[in-house]
């Protein structure tokens, strides 16, 4: 009886030039000249050019073969291409492609937004569909200004919450904003964002001591606060992860100030942070939620979700919505959608992120103790974060993307995240194998332990 070959998808890497080999390189080139210099990253070993991924594997131009434990940006937590994805999104190009969202709506746009809010956490949930997880965050930030009557913002360091202005209005980032800044509303108060078990930092009881006095003060320009936006867990500042209870007493001291929580959701909802919501599991109440990236299922698809009480400080379309786009419930897209939600529901995606998150978190936090660089190894499912510092305790600047490099060229996807680029982020798909894992852990400890 011969035993079945293992498929694309659940392979271990196969290196078969050193990255990025030479086709890879003339793309590079080619894309150089044509591409603004702002937008791809260029260094001696980055970037590939992907060719087909599958699963947890991506396969380059070059026929190199990668685990992503990046999820493509945390896309891909049900994994690249998922059949039932696929599927989808094939019946629906050959069906309908494009629609006119809120002129003459196709009608996956109904059933996608029917679903959706049944896992809101409002009986009388509404949605409005989105594109960009950017675009859902200015969606949510109008919706409060209309709501509340007033437009002020507290949001907090280390945040990201995308970058169109209105949503870098609310980033934390000067990398982002200093080119920008005398463009960006100026209503915006940014509260420090506490952290656990890291006692040199802010404790949550002072953040909410802050935010109390921000809503007394007013926005720096005066302004009457009317929003907070946070991320459950803070994404791309390196799986910042709250003290236990600070999310809970942050809804509190919003509603007893007449503000409305927005929870930015983006990275970490549809389960993986180990519950539908991030939310629920950290006690956030939010009044408007936005998510995004797992949503689409690899197309851009994103949404601003609420109750109707709240959406309906919005005007009634009297035949020119204040607020729309051309893709608006793009049906592609919204097929895709439904496809992922049958996934992340019948094939108990939460309890997946759960369960994994926790062994690779625990088997990192055991290879890696004592490692020199390493100060802390922390995660919420399957989002981990690894810290590195100097031999002084300080952030490792750009330590993080020189594990990245090192890692790329061993076979494994990986990002930096962080202000300083010093936190090694993981965030792969719910059905990494065992022997995906197993083989990811020995090769990014090894890298670790090694890097100077």
């Amino acid at each position: 009886m011969t035993v079945a070959e293992p498929l694309f998808g659940s392979l271990l890497p196969d290196i078969v030039t050193s990255p990025p080999g030479g086709v890879s390189r003339h793309l590079a080139k080619r894309l150089r000249s044509v591409e603004s210099r702002n937008i791809t990253y260029f260094d001696v070993g980055w970037p590939i050019f992907w060719k087909e991924a599958s699963g947890s594997n991506v396969r380059d131009v070059d026929h190199n073969l990668y685990i992503d434990l990046s999820g493509a940006f945390g896309v891909a937590l049900i994994g690249h291409a998922h059949p039932r994805v696929v599927h989808a999104l094939q019946a629906q190009g050959e069906e309908l492609i494009h629609g006119m969202g809120d002129i003459h709506p196709p009608v996956r746009k109904v059933e996608l937004i029917e679903r959706l809010c049944g896992i809101a956490p409002w009986v009388d949930a509404q949605a409005v569909l989105t594109t960009t997880g950017s675009e859902a965050v200015e969606v949510a930030l109008k919706t409060a200004r209309i709501a509340t009557g007033k437009p002020g913002i507290v949001a907090f360091r280390g945040g990201y919450h995308g970058l169109t202005m209105g949503a870098l209005a609310v980033t934390d980032r000067a990398h982002f904003r200093s080119y920008f800044e005398d463009q960006l509303y100026k209503g915006v108060s940014f509260a420090p964002f506490p952290e656990c078990n890291d006692v040199s930092r802010v404790t949550a009881d002072e953040t909410l001591g802050l935010l109390r006095a921000a809503f007394q003060q007013g926005a720096p320009n005066g302004d009457p606060i009317g929003a907070v936006i946070v991320e459950p867990v803070q994404g791309r500042a390196g799986v910042r992860i709250p003290p236990d209870g600070f999310m809970a007493a942050l809804s509190d001291v919003a509603m007893e100030e007449g503000a409305m929580v927005i929870a930015d959701e983006i990275f970490t909802g549809l389960g993986r942070c180990g519950s539908m919501l991030a939310s629920e599991r950290l006690g956030l109440r939010p009044d408007i939620v936005c998510i995004g990236k797992v949503f689409g299922g690899g197309l851009p698809l994103s949404a601003c979700l609420s109750s109707q009480s709240v959406l309906s400080a919005w005007p009634e379309n009297d035949g020119e919505a204040i607020h729309t786009s051309t893709f608006l419930g793009n049906p592609l897209s919204c097929a895709t959608a439904l496809a992922v939600l049958d996934v992340v529901e019948h094939l108990d995606v939460p309890e997946r992120a759960e369960v994994l998150g926790s062994q690779l978190l625990s088997e990192l936090q055991d290879s890696l103790r004592g490692a020199e660089r390493v100060s802390e190894v922390r995660g919420r499912g399957l989002m981990i974060g690894i810290e590195l510092v100097t031999d002084d305790g300080s952030p490792w600047k750009g330590g993080a993307l020189r594990v990245a490099e090192a890692a790329l060229a061993q076979g494994l996807i990986i990002l930096p995240a962080g202000e300083h680029g010093h936190v090694v982020e993981l965030t792969p798909s719910a059905f990494l194998t065992e022997d995906q894992a197993t083989h990811s852990l020995v090769v990014l400890s090894s890298i670790i332990q090694k890097i100077h």
